[in-house]
């Protein structure tokens, strides 16, 4: 019995070393196939969830003007974006990048996104921070209160801008970031806007018409949709884009790497190289429904089509909502109810469910006993 149990616990061990070795290997993979040199980096599918590459993805560290995607996406789900106001003296005043505000300049919210988006404007994103909280301070609880509300676990604010030269609080991660960037850019004045690689603004005081340039270089490849540079001499070059490729859109995040540009690149393709497109099927495609006479109508359950992983596929599943009956009549393509896709819990989409054939109105007979029944449903509360 001694011996039957020392040889279990050895195997015991053998299989959890051999476990570990696993996966430490299949992390290392990816890493090992591409050579970045980010300090922290993800390669993440918006749309799935699913992390394609990782190296140091939850390690805390500065952001720099990354920091500018939560302060335009918080000033472009403001009311009245073109409205003009006239920006906060104190606030233009800073130091860093710039979009060339002066005390007494008229500008909108949105002239404030684009110079924060684009030229990385220091002063835009002050401006911005005073016009829509009243003071820096109550624009950054705004910051922090979204960031918790996104699951954004290891990230804090302290500034508006990113400027992080007297402070150590301010500070995210790779994978944040890329779930940052995500949500950003379903807000589509967001993805406009930094998806351009110039755009023309009119003001100052008095306003006049000049151009604005883009600091993401990464807008020349073919593909790149967005979002944000950044640089500071504590956290050093910072970069989050984004990449359309037959339909799918990847996130990527570098935090302190001196060859960002060329290390996107190479994420992207080895991302690219790991997703395909398949099709998301429900585990019975055949499904009747109960109409209220007791007759049946059949139901179309569609599939899904998305980019994701093999084993994201394998992984996914769906839930299926229908009413416990309907009324007839009923018309071939009528929605009857909903199918949803999910991944680990995260809805991947939803589909509408219809009906595979025509079921006319009720028999007179029947048609009572309808009656009968909808007065015992009101009466019970069933």
């Amino acid at each position: 019995m001694r011996h039957d149990r020392l040889r279990f616990c050895a195997g015991a061990a053998v299989l959890a070393m051999l476990l570990i070795f696993t996966l430490s290997t299949i992390g290392a993979k990816a890493e090992s196939q591409v050579k970045i040199s980010a300090k922290a980096a993800i390669v993440y599918n918006g749309s799935t969830g699913e992390v394609l590459f990782e190296k140091n993805a939850d390690e805390r560290l500065p952001m720099a003007s990354t920091t500018k995607i939560m302060s335009a996406l918080i000033v472009l789900e403001q009311e009245c974006l073109d409205e003009k106001f006239t920006v906060d003296s104190g606030a233009v005043n800073t130091e860093g990048s710039s979009m060339g505000l002066r005390e007494g300049d008229e500008v909108s919210l949105r002239d404030l996104a684009c110079g924060m988006l684009l030229p990385s404007g220091n002063d835009a994103a002050n401006a911005a921070a005073v016009r829509v909280a009243g003071s820096i301070d109550s624009f950054v609880g705004m910051m922090n209160a979204r960031a918790v509300k996104m699951g954004l676990e290891n990230t804090h604010f302290v500034t508006p801008s990113g400027l992080d030269d007297y402070t150590d609080d301010h500070y995210s991660t790779a994978r944040d970031m890329a779930v940052l960037a995500a949500e950003a850019m379903k807000n589509q004045d967001l993805r406009d806007i930094c998806g351009l690689q110039r755009v023309k603004l009119k003001f100052g005081d008095p306003p006049y018409e000049r151009w604005l340039t883009n600091t993401n270089k990464l807008l020349k490849h073919q593909g790149i949709t967005g979002i944000k540079t950044g640089f500071t001499d504590k956290a050093r070059r910072c970069l989050v884009s984004s990449c359309m490729r037959e339909g799918c859109e990847l996130i990527c995040v570098t935090l302190n790497d001196p060859d960002d540009w060329k290390d996107h690149m190479a994420l992207f393709d080895y991302g690219f190289s790991q997703v395909e497109q398949v099709k998301l099927s429900p585990k019975k495609p055949d499904i009747s429904l109960t109409i209220a006479d007791g007759r049946q109508v059949r139901c179309s359950i569609p599939e899904m089509v998305i980019t994701m992983t093999r084993d994201g596929a394998s992984r996914s599943e769906s839930r299926v909502y229908l009413p416990d009956f309907i009324y007839a009549p009923v018309n071939n393509g009528d929605k009857v109810g909903e199918i949803v896709y999910l991944l680990d819990g995260r809805e991947l989409g939803r589909r509408d469910i219809t009906a595979a054939e025509n079921i006319s109105a009720p028999k007179t007979s029947n048609g009572v006993f309808i009656v009968i029944f909808r007065k015992i449903r009101q009466f019970t509360g069933l």
